[in-house]
């Protein structure tokens, strides 16, 4: 390796050696530096492990024209000093092709810079398993003598984003992600539960805890009961409601909503005045009678993320246009009501409503005090009542009313006067997370959560469990 390529091989170097070397009118560039560690396990015993590293590199063109600002954006892997050249031609050669971006704006300004930003990348190793190894190894050892085989992995990941920018940004972030999930099973195959955590570091996940609380569901399931499809009342665990609002907040952008596609958008009936900032949309409407607040912040406690865009991509909710544009918390939904609605700084011109990018967490408020446990002991005195464990394969059958379907997984259970008296078949489910909002009877108390439909895409939500007094199982699955 030249000594020139060594010197310029580093995070913040390859950064500064990719604006260097641009011609276009303005460019952002994007170091991201991965590294992760994984544990696998199948039948009480460990499987694989494994640790690796790699780098991202993107760059943003922006190209002033006669009819507006095209730009280009291009990503690769194993980015070296050696690549960077024809990486920055290929961003300005896109960017010279493309028609003027819809959703062009001047680049962030600012002489803004992190205080870390010339320092080496964050990193993880096999050493974050150092206390959560062997207590998973007595969780082993816990469900060989309970008759039970676990199966899960753990995966810990570390992200350390770069932001270069022609306009003066220099900004960096680190993001350490961790997932657990954890798969109980009767021997037989024929029960089975689930359970599942995010964490920082491994440092607040004890295996043995979720191992006795997935012993006492296989037990649950020892008595089986069939239900037909219907409205039941239904408990939503704090991974179930996370999975529904993370999909509803991805469904609230601004534009759509003017433009009268969504959930959110005001009926042509309405009585939005026209040239008021968020006319057409639904905003300042009362979306639930609990006084529910779901908001983000960069900064909430366990759940940090970036305080600033970092946009890989334009779409409809985000813009490259916007990369380093500071993020503060934001109450998309405040006491009940609607507040905020994803913008870009584009979309927000548009609209005439607050810039309100997205941010990489969500958490539910509700004032409710009461456990999961505690919301069963009171379920179930009317009537049957079911306590779900999780939800996936969920998909949107009508964007209109946000109306998403899916199924339940890995144990539904009946409670009848406050217990829990067996576990029922699976069902499909046709509901929107919208309307369980303005159904929800009661809202327990809020905690971290793992989503497990998006587990690999937004790990960072905090949320109460949800009583929904007539959740629809619209047909009966025989899925596990």
């Amino acid at each position: 390796m030249s000594p020139r390529r060594s010197r310029t091989n580093t995070p913040h170097e390859i950064v500064e050696r990719a604006l260097e070397l641009s011609r276009a009118d303005g460019c952002a560039v994007i170091a991201d530096e991965h590294s992760s560690a994984n544990l696998r396990w199948a039948g009480n015993a460990l499987t694989t492990n494994g640790v690796t590293r790699g780098r991202t590199l993107t760059v943003v063109a922006a190209v002033d024209g006669g009819q507006g600002t095209a730009s280009g954006v291009v990503s690769r892997s194993a980015v070296t000093a050696d690549d960077l050249e024809p990486l920055v031609r290929a961003a300005e050669a896109a960017a010279r092709e493309a028609g003027p971006a819809e959703d062009a704006q001047p680049l962030v300004g600012g002489e803004k810079a992190s205080a870390d930003f010339t320092e080496a990348p964050a990193e993880t190793s096999s050493e974050v398993f150092a206390a959560f190894a062997p207590a998973l190894g007595e969780s082993f050892q816990m469900a060989r003598s309970g008759g039970r085989e676990l199966y899960g992995f753990a995966h810990h990941e570390v992200v350390s984003s770069y932001l270069g920018t022609s306009t003066g940004l220099r900004l960096r972030h680190d993001q350490p992600t961790g997932t657990l999930e954890l798969n109980a099973k009767s021997p037989d195959l024929t029960r089975s539960a689930w359970t599942g955590r995010a964490t920082r570091d491994f440092t607040d996940v004890d295996p043995r805890e979720l191992d006795t609380e997935l012993s006492r569901r296989l037990g649950w399931a020892g008595r089986r009961i069939e239900l037909p499809a219907g409205r039941y009342e239904t408990l939503l665990p704090p991974t179930a409601v996370a999975d529904l609002l993370i999909y509803q907040m991805w469904s609230s952008g601004a534009r759509d909503a003017a433009e009268g596609r969504t959930v959110f958008s005001r009926p042509a009936d309405g009585d939005g005045a026209a040239g008021r900032p968020g006319a057409g949309t639904r905003l300042g409407e009362r979306l639930s009678e609990l006084p529910l607040t779901l908001r983000s912040d960069p900064r909430a406690p366990g759940l940090e993320c970036a305080p600033f865009v970092l946009a890989h991509s334009s779409g409809d909710d985000a813009s490259v246009f916007d990369n380093g544009l500071p993020l503060t918390a934001t109450g998309w939904i405040r006491e009940g009501v609607l507040n905020r609605l994803l913008t870009t700084r584009h979309s927000a011109g548009l609209t005439g409503l607050p810039v309100a990018p997205g941010i990489d967490n969500l958490l539910l408020e509700g004032g409710g005090s009461r456990s999961l446990d505690e919301m069963v002991a009171a379920a179930g005195h009317d009537g049957p009542a079911l306590l779900l464990t999780c939800l996936w394969y969920i998909r949107e059958v009508d964007p209109a009313t946000l109306l998403v379907t899916g199924l339940t997984r890995d144990g539904v259970y009946l409670v009848e006067n406050g217990e829990v008296v067996g576990e029922v078949n699976n069902f499909r489910f046709n509901e929107s997370p919208v309307d369980l909002l303005s159904r929800a009877v009661e809202a327990g108390r809020t905690e971290r959560t793992l989503p497990r439909e998006w587990g690999d895409y937004f790990t960072r939500a905090a949320m109460p469990a949800l009583r929904i007094p007539d959740f629809h199982m619209s047909s009966v699955s025989r899925g596990v």
